[in-house]
């Protein structure tokens, strides 16, 4: 495949270009054509087959914009950024670590600190892709990539465009706890556009800034609930192992029940790698350019204990297609703690239990004279003591911080006591588990890898090997001339497979040869002739688009043949 091939057919053929063109275009914002849409459209039909139908979790669709407090909260405002180095020529901002990565052999440079990053531009002489002028005296720095808004008149009310549709799932975790009638495992999944306000995207789809996602929230208690791995356990995974990348050691082959046997993968994201193996392939990733990459510890999210990326390679570079990672109770705990809510699921007891539970009951008429104003905050700091240390109490004295400074406070006066209650049940604080995919990567990669050329029948052919069931079209319906009739039956053929929900194109223009190769360069996977056969006999000829081979078919069925190659239960070879 020759270089731009992809974006050349992707422009041309109407599968996806720069929006606003007209207007010169804007970096990271693409348009889908009426081709790509159909593909996009049909991989996020597969993805909610698979996450939401088949694996049983319920599917939400939260706003685009939330409060800045929810991203204060979740830890988006201080840590989601990237490394910008500014050119003092023309004024050109650039991301520092792709310059790194472009300079050198790191695959990863974004995992870097900015001084380390800045280091390796001055040692390596990086200079400004635009004008070439040197960069090695300028501040690397990081940049939030999240697009502020204010929602309502003023700026009263920051609010920001989401970086990612997790959070919207994650801050009204209790209302859908309520809709799974509080019963752990259960999962929560959503296809939403996110924002990225990137500071040189490039790669076309690769790296946008208005992007969609499809994600699983997975939330489990992660003392009593284990995955089926039996579904999965035979599946072999390609595993590229944090240790492997830093030795110099490659690709390993394990099936779900090793790795987890082993410890190499947490059993909940292991089951989540075998479950979306075979979905990739059905969709059109080429499984000889593909593994699951797991992020070394120095360039883990601030909300991951853990995770694997889905990579393919793609025009020669391994790029992330999914994100599987194990966010714990981070974002959980985070979302309670900044607005005082309960984020956990109520699990019932068999029967009520009476335990032993240290409390404390503040005297605050001695904690007011003692500590003025910090007397309030010590109280709260006694509380949240006591359920996480209560053998802090054992001394005469306790220790807490509160308004920034260390106070010592006499037990007798923090009330602490041990109590006996009776309770009907536990607060459990589910952990995550979540798959985050990149739609328009993976349209981008099921394209690069569908792309193929041969020779026919003398002539060279580029074509678009996609799955049927995804393809943008199922069938292209041409008369073989426009003339006696033939183009009037062909229409009437089309109508019909359009009533039985099969996507059509219809085409007349152009020699029949010509028109085969337009439908085989847009990946279309059958193509039904209409010939002068077709109206003495009910028939037509069906031509299959990788083989070329052609088969005559009686129109009466024609629906139920094609729906059955589209979905896989039927190949051509079989008719």
């Amino acid at each position: 495949m020759s270089d731009g091939a992809i974006a050349e057919l992707a422009k041309r053929r109407g599968f996806f270009s720069q929006t606003a063109e007209p207007y010169g275009g804007v970096a990271g914002l693409y348009t889908y054509g009426p081709q790509g849409a159909a593909l996009k459209d049909n991989i996020e039909a597969a993805w909610r087959e698979l996450f939401v139908t088949r694996e049983g979790h319920m599917e939400i669709s939260a706003p685009d914009v939330l409060p800045g407090a929810v991203f204060e909260a979740s830890g988006h405002l201080e840590t989601f950024d990237d490394a910008i180095v500014e050119c003092p020529e023309c004024s050109g901002s650039h991301r520092a670590d792709h310059l790194v990565e472009d300079a050198t052999d790191l695959e990863d440079a974004e995992a870097l600190s900015p001084e380390r990053i800045g280091e390796l531009i001055a040692d390596r002489e990086a200079g400004c892709p635009v004008c070439g002028t040197a960069l090695a005296d300028q501040p690397v720095e990081k940049f939030n990539l999240m697009f502020e808004t204010n929602i309502g008149p003023g700026s009263g009310s920051p609010g920001y465009l989401r970086p990612e549709t997790a959070q919207g799932i994650f801050v009204d975790f209790p209302q859908f706890a309520e809709y799974a009638r509080n019963q752990l495992p259960f999962g929560v999944a959503q296809i939403g556009d996110a924002y990225r306000n990137e500071i040189s995207p490039r790669k076309g789809l690769l790296r946008l800034r208005a992007l969609v996602q499809a994600e699983l929230e997975h939330f489990f208690d992660p003392d009593r609930d284990e995955p089926p791995l039996e579904r999965v356990a035979d599946v072999k995974l390609p595993l590229y192992a944090a240790d492997a990348q830093r030795t110099g050691g490659g690709v390993r082959s394990l099936t779900v029940r090793a790795a987890v046997e082993e410890g190499a993968v947490e059993p909940w994201v292991a089951y989540y790698l075998g479950r979306s193996l075979e979905w990739y392939d059905e969709i059109g990733v080429d499984m000889d350019r593909f593994r699951y990459r797991q992020h070394r510890s120095e360039e883990l999210s601030h909300y991951a204990a853990d995770c694997w990326d889905a990579e393919a390679e793609v025009e020669g570079d391994w790029i992330e297609l999914t994100g599987f990672a194990y966010r714990g109770s981070y974002d959980l705990e985070k979302h309670a703690a900044g607005t005082g809510e309960e984020y956990s699921v109520f699990r019932q007891y068999e029967e009520p239990v009476t335990v032993e539970r240290p409390t404390v009951d503040p005297d605050m008429s001695e904690l007011g004279p003692a500590f003025g104003s910090d007397a309030a905050a010590i109280a709260a700091a006694l509380e949240e003591l006591v359920e996480r240390d209560p053998d802090a109490f054992d001394d005469e004295r306790v220790v807490v911080e509160a308004g920034g400074d260390r106070h010592e406070v006499p037990v007798e006066h923090a009330g602490f006591a041990v109590e006996e209650v009776t309770e009907s049940g536990e607060h459990v604080p589910p952990h995550v588990v979540e798959p985050s995919f990149g739609i328009d990567r993976l349209v981008y990669t099921v394209l690069a890898h569908g792309y193929s050329e041969d020779t026919v029948d003398g002539e060279e052919r580029a074509y678009l090997a996609v799955p049927p069931a995804v393809a943008p079209t199922t069938v292209g319906v041409l008369p073989l001339m426009d003339r006696d009739g033939l183009a009037e039956r062909a229409r009437t053929v089309a109508e019909q497979l359009r009533a039985a929900g099969i996507a059509v194109a219809y085409d007349d223009s152009g020699s029949i040869g010509r028109r085969y190769r337009r439908q085989d360069e847009i990946g279309t996977p059958f193509c039904v002739t209409v010939d002068y056969e077709s109206l003495e006999e009910e028939t037509v000829t069906v031509r299959d688009r990788d083989t070329t081979a052609q088969r005559r078919i009686r129109t009466d069925g024609l629906a139920e043949t094609l729906r059955s190659l589209r979905d896989g239960d039927r190949s051509f070879e079989e008719l």
